[in-house]
């Protein structure tokens, strides 16, 4: 059986059949995405306010970032053998987690900065998106880079955790928002792919794997956010 993250096949896929199968992976992959942002959104929202008076110290903030990659890198490894409704459990505590952690954008950033490059973010993530589930050339080379270039990414980000250098984050923020654009069309692939391949494994494993798909979607939308959030929304604040 081919890999369903390898979409060579997915040019011979045709036909009314398909097309359904496709209507229902995308309607559960990008649902459970949604559901993830939309928890983390309310979460940081209802957080911030708890820290209106007395915000919390930033270098917490750079802490939890550094703890929560390691701790989506462990999730995703351990999604394939949890029993389903333990994977959308931990989904969503992990969405909630991250919406802790996303509070101390509201406190650092203008709300009109953060309205503005959430619906930027939406519209590159759209389109990426599309492209990613449209096209018939194969996205995994592109996507080996982009997963190069983030490992690279860390490891600058954690240098930087200890210089504060404003260059580098800047250098940083730019790249960043090149590889999850990248990642955003790769990702999307993924789930034609596990459209394509879905009647060769049985419905649990379709489940967890479009769990998975879901997640990384929703990874590659909060990153692409933040990305964009320190370019163009930055606040400085006395």
């Amino acid at each position: 059986m081919h890999s369903i993250y390898d979409p060579d096949t997915l040019a011979r896929s045709s036909g009314s059949d398909f097309s359904l199968s496709l209507n229902r992976i995308y309607n559960f992959v990008y649902g459970w995405m949604a559901t993830g942002l939309l928890v983390s959104g309310l979460v940081a929202y209802f957080v911030a306010q708890m820290f209106i008076e007395q915000p919390p110290p930033l270098g917490l903030f750079k802490i939890c970032c550094i703890v929560e990659v390691l701790l989506v890198l462990g999730l995703s490894a351990l999604i394939h053998k949890m029993p389903l409704p333990l994977a959308a459990l931990t989904f969503l505590a992990y969405a909630a987690l991250n919406g802790v952690t996303l509070s101390v954008v509201f406190l650092v950033f203008e709300l009109a900065a953060i309205q503005s490059v959430f619906y930027i973010t939406a519209g590159t993530f759209a389109g990426m998106a599309l492209f990613g589930s449209l096209t018939r050339k194969n996205l995994s080379g592109l996507g080996r880079i982009c997963i190069m270039g983030l490992w690279g990414i860390i490891l600058a980000s954690i240098v930087n955790f200890f210089l504060g250098a404003d260059e580098l984050q800047s250098i940083i923020s730019y790249v960043g928002v090149a590889i999850f654009v990248g990642l955003t069309a790769w990702d999307a692939q993924k789930v034609r792919a596990l459209a394509e391949q879905q009647d060769q494994m049985d419905s649990l494993t379709v489940r967890r794997l479009g769990l998975l798909c879901a997640l990384e979607l929703y990874l590659d939308f909060i990153n692409l956010f933040l990305y964009l959030l320190r370019i163009f929304g930055r606040k400085d604040r006395s």
